[in-house]
């Protein structure tokens, strides 16, 4: 048989009418290499022999075994053969069976005409081409995918840089049936000596592997792959060796080698390879980046911890215990540090001084303007006469306004002050939720009073101005102050929020607490009034905390 014949698509003619079968044979002969079978069985048989046809034309009517019938047994073996159905009626039952069953491409009836046939096999062997391309297409995406696959998996399931290299060796090792895999690190193009290898189980343990490292050097200056075919003591080996290269940096060159074969590398394996080298190579770049990135996020662990823990003794570690009142608090952080601070100082002339700030934003730069805060607030307080809490808060403004301003900050802050011997309090507000004032215990008609004078934040504007607002406190009377992080967390409330959902029910519909939320929940704690209970509470249906929760009472005995 010529190399030309070879080239043709084959094409298979079943009939069992012998002049039928010599006229599709002479009909096609130039353009395919023709099969004929007088029946079903012959066919069968070819197709045993010489393997997929790109074309099938069978009649319908035969003895022993119908067209149809012959079909529907080629489908599952040759699902891309393209299949043409000769019949001499139009009964529609059985060309709706071929069709379904033996997936007919088209089907024509006798007599037919030459030309028409021609057309029609040539439609159908265009079709059959169109999808054998996209099927080996789809084949080789479907082997790169898994390839790629397999060597991600590997990477993930390493423990560090070194086992990721190993796994990989072996896994392309493995998926190549390679008889020896090697993979060496580069460092400023050039070779290191760190190397990870992979040799085939039933490779003789005699037998020493070449050494590749001259072929690996010459991909490292033409920064591509390279086959190589060597002969040694009459063992004849086919090299492959490719960069790991990402975004034009060389990080490592793999040599696999198959002993003992005269075929060369397939350019289609060499392709995968290549591709796969690639995206190895993004993995590794990116898994020594992680590697790096989690050793910096370890340390700036350790960092915040420490920062926590600074910022954690700038607040009041221990409250006073003055004749009177009592005094509670509770902060927490949404994260390692946070923004919220609370101050409470006594002055030498017996002044009561509380504070509740919040610097907008979470996370570090907010702590440190709670820093600046606090110690500026701090040194106001310990002047020898302060001044009213309106004038500290526009000296804070002063003081901060600038910074704040230009980094897009601001501070929530109010500030109380109280007389113990006349239980005065005057208080100003920079833009803070509304203090609120009740008398305890409450009962279920009691209603709050919300401590309403109020002005912008501070570093809103470079010039802050606002009265002090003054009240006297009874016996029995307490002073709530708290940050946004309370009255905005979600708890699981009723819809008249006077009604706690139970904690086992199935369904919770969870809603902001808001101050009106806040002072029902005030309402329900049991005696003696405890802010630890209270923060439980609201803390008990939120598993994550989305802001700071600061809090602080005063409670006039």
């Amino acid at each position: 048989m010529t190399e030309i014949e070879v080239d043709k698509p084959k094409l298979m003619v079943v009939d069992d009418e012998p002049d039928n079968l010599q006229l599709l044979y002479r009909t096609f002969w130039r353009e395919f290499r023709v099969y004929k079978a007088i029946n079903a069985h012959d066919a069968l048989d070819i197709l045993n022999q010489e393997g997929e046809m790109a074309v099938i034309i069978s009649d319908q009517r035969m003895p022993d075994m119908n067209g149809t019938e012959f079909f529907s047994l080629t489908v599952d073996r040759f699902p891309d053969t393209i299949r043409i159905l000769l019949t001499g009626f139009t009964d529609v039952e059985d060309l709706v069976d071929a069709i379904n069953t033996g997936q007919v491409f088209k089907y024509i009836t006798k007599p037919w005409k030459p030309e028409q046939l021609k057309i029609l096999v040539e439609q159908g062997l265009d079709t059959y081409k169109v999808v054998k391309k996209r099927t080996k297409e789809l084949s080789n995406a479907l082997r790169r995918e898994s390839l790629f696959n397999a060597v991600t998996s590997a990477i993930r399931e390493s423990l560090d840089y070194d086992s990721i290299l190993q796994k990989i060796v072996v896994t392309i090792g493995e998926a190549f049936a390679a008889t020896h895999c090697v993979l060496r690190l580069v460092e400023g193009d050039r070779l290191t000596n760190t190397e990870f290898s992979y040799l085939h189980p039933q490779s003789s343990l005699n037998v020493t592997p070449l050494d590749s490292t001259p072929y690996m050097e010459e991909v490292i200056e033409s920064q591509t792959y390279k086959v190589v075919t060597d002969i040694d003591n009459d063992i004849t080996y086919q090299y492959l060796i490719v960069p790991f290269t990402y975004q034009k940096h060389l990080i490592a060159v793999m040599s696999i080698d198959q002993r003992g074969s005269d075929v060369l590398w397939p350019e289609e394996d060499i392709q995968l390879i290549t591709g796969v080298a690639e995206q190895a190579a993004l993995a590794l770049s990116q898994a020594k980046l992680y590697q790096s990135l989690q050793e910096k996020q370890q340390q700036i662990r350790i960092e915040l911890q420490v920062a926590s823990q600074i910022q954690n003794n700038l607040l009041r570690q221990t409250l006073p215990e003055l004749e009177g009142v009592k005094i509670q608090s509770c902060c927490y952080p949404a994260r390692e540090v946070g923004g919220d601070f609370f101050e409470v100082f006594v002055h030498p002339n017996g002044d009561l001084w509380l504070a509740v700030g919040d610097v907008s934003g979470k996370g570090v730069p907010a702590a440190l303007f709670m820093a600046s805060a606090i110690s500026l607030l701090r040194r106001e307080l310990s002047q020898e006469s302060p001044a009213e809490p309106n004038i500290v808060m526009e000296n804070l403004n002063h003081a901060l306004a600038d910074e704040l301003i230009s980094n897009n900050y601001f501070i929530t802050l109010v500030i109380a002050s109280y007389n113990r011997n006349t239980h005065e309090l005057i208080y100003a507000n920079a833009g803070h939720i509304y203090p609120m004032v009740w008398l305890h215990p409450p009962t279920q008609d009691t209603q709050p009073n919300y401590l309403k004078v109020r002005s912008v934040p501070l570093g809103i504007l470079s010039h802050w101005q606002s009265a002090s607002g003054k009240l006297t406190l009874k016996s029995g009377d307490t002073l709530l102050l708290a940050s946004d992080g309370i009255t905005e967390a979600k708890v699981a409330k009723s819809v008249n929020l006077s009604t706690k959902i139970d904690s086992n029910s199935q369904e919770k519909k969870l809603s902001m607490l808001y101050q009106e939320g806040l002072w029902q929940l005030i309402k329900e704690q049991p005696l003696p009034f405890s802010l630890s209970n209270l923060l439980t509470v609201i803390r008990q249906d939120n598993p994550t905390q989305e802001d700071d929760q600061t809090i602080l009472s005063l409670e006039v005995m």
